[in-house]
């Protein structure tokens, strides 16, 4: 809970050494970090999120777009809003393994994407890009997925670089939503 501005930081016990700098508390970050919806090991049955989604309506997966061989989804630990990822149904590691047809359609998603994130909230650049491995920072590595993530000129604010707190000013539903609703058309 955040209070109104005062000239003295408020006292809590149990938050480190007092300073006067004021926090904001991201706790369901922790679940994340503890390994909610990772899988327990690299099997397609051994809990993969990105293979259970399919399964779900738009609404509860926060799927956008439904292609034949991949689908797009909203990241559900978004480093920015509009985060998504793009990822083929097939239960594949690696880049190196998908078919001529994934690969096609995973390029045409991607474009995609970033036309309907362009439209819908105006941005003005991305990240787009894939982890390969654990090693290469891959949260789960047993099932491709290439991120879209949208840029905004002074989006890298204070926050995340002092605070290590990422700003999100809408919810994954609504998100979802707004995106669903500027996919381009006729594909």
């Amino acid at each position: 809970m955040l209070h109104h501005m005062t000239s003295e930081p408020e006292q809590q016990i149990g938050v480190g050494t007092q300073d006067a700098f004021q926090r904001l508390w991201t706790p369901h970050r922790m679940a994340y970090i503890q390994g909610e919806n990772k899988p327990s090991g690299p099997g397609a049955d051994d809990g993969c999120p990105f293979c259970s989604i399919p399964a779900k309506s738009d609404e509860d997966g926060l799927v956008i777009k439904r292609g034949e061989q991949v689908y797009a989804v909203l990241n559900l630990y978004p480093y920015n809003g509009g985060h998504l990822m793009v990822v083929p149904y097939r239960h594949v590691a690696d880049y190196t393994e998908l078919t001529a047809e994934e690969t096609a359609e995973l390029a045409e998603l991607t474009k995609q994407a970033m036309a309907a994130l362009r439209s819908a909230s105006g941005a003005h650049g991305f990240n787009i890009g894939m982890n390969q491995g654990g090693v290469a920072g891959a949260g789960i590595a047993a099932h491709l997925h290439q991120h879209v993530v949208p840029r905004w000129g002074g989006d890298t604010n204070f926050m995340p670089v002092v605070g290590h707190t990422r700003i999100l000013p809408q919810l994954l539903a609504d998100t979802r939503k707004m995106l669903a609703e500027a996919w381009p058309t006729g594909v």
